[in-house]
Order: C-alpha cells, then structure tokens, then sequence
C-alpha cells in the first residue's frame, strides 16, 4: 500500500506542477484573447465552439470506457486482452469521429446559421470557426484511446509535459494574430486547429513509442466491442445530460440575451476549468488505483481510497475557490481589464458548483469499475436532463441569467446524494461512511475556514496588496482547517512521514 501512496503522491505532484503553469499561461492567454477578439467576438467563439463541443458526449462516453478497461485488463495482468482492449478503442473512436463529422455537418451547420443569435456581419466568420472546431474535435476523439493509455500507465509527468507544450503553443499564437491583417476570429480558429493537431500527434508518438498495447492497429475484437459499447452505452446518457448543462445553457442564454453573456459564460467556465483541474490532478491519479483495486478483489481497500480521494477532492477545490469566491470582483478586474456584464456573478456561482460536484469524479470512477452502469446512468440523467427545460421555462419567465447555475446547483447537490446510495449497492459503501468519513469533515472546514477571509473583504479595501493577504489568510484557514479537523488521523500521519522525510533528506545533502 506504501508503494501505492508513493506513486499516487509522485504523480499528483506531477500533475500540480502542470496545473501552476497551464493555469497561468491559461488565464493570461484567456485575457489577451478577449483583448484581441473583443467581448463581442469572444462570446461567438464561445457558442460556436459549444455548438461542436455538444456533440463530445460521444467521446468522452468512450473516453471513460477505454480508461476503465485498460486499468481493468491491468489489474489482472492480462496482456492480450490489455492489446484487444486498446485496438478495440481505436475501431469505436474512428466511428464516432465518422458520426460526429456526419452531425457536425448537417445538424449542427442547421443549427448554427438558423437558430444561433449571430451578430450582422458575422456569420461568415462564425461559419468558418465552425469548420475549424469540427477538425479540431474530430483529431481529439480520435486520440482519445492514446490519452487514456498514458493515464492508465500512470504516466503522469509525460502527460504534464505534453499539456504545458499545449497551453504555451496557444499563448504564441494569441500573439500571431497580431502580425496579420486579417479576421482575427477566423485566423485565432485556424491557429488553434494547428496547435490541436501538432499535440495530438505528439500524444500519438509517445504513445506508441512507450507502450506495447498502443503498438496494435485498428481491429475489432467482438467480445470487447460488445463489452465496451454496452457500458459505454448507459454512460453516455450521463453525458448527454452534462453537455446539454454546459453547451445547450450557452444556446439558451445566446437566444435569450446574445453574445455577452455567453462571454461571461464563456470566462466562469475558463475559471471553473483552472479550479476543477486543481482537484481533478489528484484524483486523476488516484482513478486508476480504484479500478485496479476492485479488479483485484479488494474492496476494503478500495473503499478507504474512495472516501480520502473525494474528501482530498473537495479540500482541494475549496483550497482554490474559497479565494476566488471571496476576491472575484478584484480578481476578474486585474485579469480582464474590462469586465462583461454577469461575470462576477457567474464565476461565483460556478465555484459553489464546482465544490459539490467535487465529490463526483472518484464516486463515478469506483461505480465505473463494479461495471454496474445501466440504473447509474439512468437515473443521473433524467435528473440532469431536468436541467435545460427547467432553465428555460425561468428565462422564459423574466429570470436573470444567473438562475440557470442557481438551477445546475440544485440539481448538482441532488445527483451528488444519488451518487452515494448506488455505491451502497455495487460496493456496500455505507451512507454512514460517507456522512462520518466525507460529508461533515467538509461542512465543519467550510465553518472554520470561511468567517476569517469573509471578514477581511468587507473591511479592507480592495488592492494589490490587500489581495495578496487576504488571498494568503484564505488559503492559510483552509489548510489549517483541512489538517485539524478535516484529515483522520491516519491521514495526518501519512502527511507527517512525508514532511518528516522531506526535511530529513534535505539535512542528510
């Protein structure tokens, strides 16, 4: 179990290094972005975009399908079936790129020149992201099985490097746009496409370079194609739910309110990706150890990861919300300059979001691994699903934007609850664990952490100097409050050993 913490701790830090550096170059090339594209132009890259992106519930079913098994065929050491499981996943994904090129164009072209609020004299441009964004999909689903062999072999620092190379090649190319005197939208599309497909071959080589598996060409194997689609089949309803919350509320809010509040969408969620990624580093690391544990039979071990990797989850997403919650105002005034209508709003509602969607990434994966998906996946998405009308009717009704989060929230705390009761049945994970183990260990850090820097916003002006305090005295509670009250025992001591480690090595050189 000790060599097990060790890889789990080595490749998150792994993957934290990534997140300090693809989080600022991110959150800079998102500003100059907006600066170059103008607020106008950034929200219809934003709903175009989405337009495409509606269509990734195919993908990312498989996505999660292929990692499962991979680590599954690992946690039995069975490497023919690890090669048919891989091949396999190529043969499903160049489909799904076929199906959703096919959409891509005939639906979602409808769609986009019909039915989406586009600013006059804009439709060419938006036609041409479009196309743009279609490529640019079509090569990352494809890529997909090759991405999640990199995640399944645990090879987390590769998969840091080759997302820093991604996030520098788009700063560069924010700063291209300013030596042509073209469509900025047009060339910012075309750009990112070649940035896509520059990482995604990149991802491709070292892949097959590394591992036998991905060595294999496209075949398909019956047995595994009918295991995969069958699991993947009830997943993807659960996604079908998630894209018609992100993607189909940027539609809905363009034919309500147009473009400029799809900009402020459009930043909340870039903010939302930096803070879900902050969380998502661990438990990325941690997924493939649960599914390798159930694969080897030994749930009680399995059970005590689940409950450290979604409260170490939900720690972590406060760690970095709880600061951007508080400080959002001056936080999206030194970073954008010029702040689009609803934004604040938007990101502060998208952080609470965030923190009770915490606990979802671990809990799917352990449900994932028992294979027990069909009564999941459908009783997640007729409550997500809930989503889109309900807004709808509310904006129909004279509501404010901002009422869709309030209604992805509600939702989000319900589906969470949801989550927990099914794992009782698949894994006999008891509720009561949960409660003890997860859910009042957070409530009481959210008590102790949240009254000091609240305090602090209301009495102290609002400053470069005074954020740099009340920035560092939030995330100070936080950690104090994770460590005291928040962490088991067990858990105190772990993080002891590896201090105590730290600083005796560092004496000894």
């Amino acid at each position: 179990m000790s060599s097990k913490n060790t890889r789990i701790a080595k490749n998150s830090l792994s993957l934290y290094l990534r997140m300090l550096i693809t989080m600022g170059v991110s959150l800079y090339t998102a500003r100059v972005v907006l600066q170059t594209l103008g607020v106008s132009d950034y929200g219809l890259n934003t709903v175009v975009g989405g337009v495409v992106t509606m269509f990734s519930f195919l993908s990312g079913t498989m996505a999660s399908a292929t990692q499962r098994f991979l680590n599954y065929e690992q946690g039995t050491e069975d490497d023919n079936s690890l090669r048919k499981v891989f091949s396999t996943s190529l043969y499903i994904h160049y489909l799904i790129a076929l199906v959703v090129l096919v959409l891509a164009e005939t639906a979602g072209l409808w769609f986009l020149n019909t039915r989406l609020n586009i600013p006059e004299g804009r439709m060419v441009a938006a036609n041409w992201v479009y196309q743009f964004s279609i490529l640019s999909f079509v090569l990352t689903v494809v890529n997909v099985p090759y991405n999640a062999a990199i995640i399944a072999n645990e090879r987390m620092t590769a998969f840091a490097y080759i997302s820093v190379i991604d996030v520098v090649l788009k700063l560069l190319i924010v700063y291209l746009l300013q030596l042509f005197m073209v469509d900025k939208l047009i060339l910012y599309g075309f750009l990112t496409f070649c940035v896509t497909f520059a990482v995604r071959m990149a991802v491709r080589w070292y892949s097959r370079k590394n591992f036998e598996e991905c060595r294999v060409g496209v075949s398909k194997d019956e047995t595994f194609f009918k295991k995969m689609m069958g699991f993947s089949g009830w997943t993807m309803m659960s996604s079908v739910s998630v894209v018609l919350r992100n993607q189909g509320i940027a539609v809905v809010l363009n034919m309500f309110f147009g473009t400029v509040v799809n900009a402020a969408q459009g930043i909340s969620n870039q903010i939302n990706t930096v803070v879900t990624t902050f969380a998502r580093n661990f438990t990325q690391a941690v997924n493939p150890q649960i599914v390798k544990q159930y694969a080897a039979g030994d749930l009680t071990g399995m059970k005590k990861l689940l409950v450290t990797s979604v409260k170490m989850s939900f720690f972590l997403i406060l760690l970095i919300s709880l600061p951007i919650f508080i400080e959002a105002p001056f936080i999206l005034k030194l970073w954008l300059g010029e702040v689009p209508e609803h934004t604040v709003v938007f990101v502060r509602l998208v952080m609470v979001r965030a923190l009770i969607e915490s606990y979802a990434n671990p809990v799917a994966t352990a449900q994932a691994a028992t294979g027990k998906v069909r009564n999941y996946h459908i009783t997640l998405s007729v409550i997500g699903l809930m989503n889109l009308p309900i807004s709808y009717v509310m904006l129909m009704m004279g509501y404010e934007p901002e009422s869709t989060l309030v209604v992805a929230i509600l939702l989000s705390a319900l589906i969470s609850f949801i989550r927990v009761s099914f794992l009782r049945k698949s894994i006999g994970f008891k509720f009561r664990d949960f409660l003890t183990g997860v859910l009042l260990p957070s409530v009481v850090v959210i008590i102790l952490a949240v009254p000091i820097p609240g305090y602090l916003y209301y009495v102290m002006p609002a400053n470069v100097v005074n954020f740099i305090i009340k920035v560092l005295c939030a995330c100070a509670t936080v950690l104090a409050a994770v460590y005291l009250v928040g962490l088991s025992k067990q858990e105190r001591n772990f993080i002891n050993n590896i201090v105590i480690k730290k600083i005796l090595g560092k004496r000894k050189k």
